[in-house]
């Protein structure tokens, strides 16, 4: 899995982002403890789930 960045993020709409968490959220789950693939899951839902936050704030 690559790596998701904020600006990738930026045009999607909600919908868009939370289908693509749960995407992420389960190639999470068939990844190995300490591969670079868990790393970039893990990096890339902490990315999105900072997005997600950052909209709930807008009025």
């Amino acid at each position: 899995m690559r790596l998701v960045t904020r600006f990738e993020l930026a045009s999607r709409s909600l919908s868009e982002l939370l289908a693509l968490h749960r995407e992420i959220f389960n190639a999470l789950a068939a990844t190995a403890p300490g591969s670079a693939e868990r790393r970039n899951c893990l990096a890339s839902l902490e990315t999105l789930n900072a997005e997600i936050a950052s909209r709930a704030l807008r009025p």
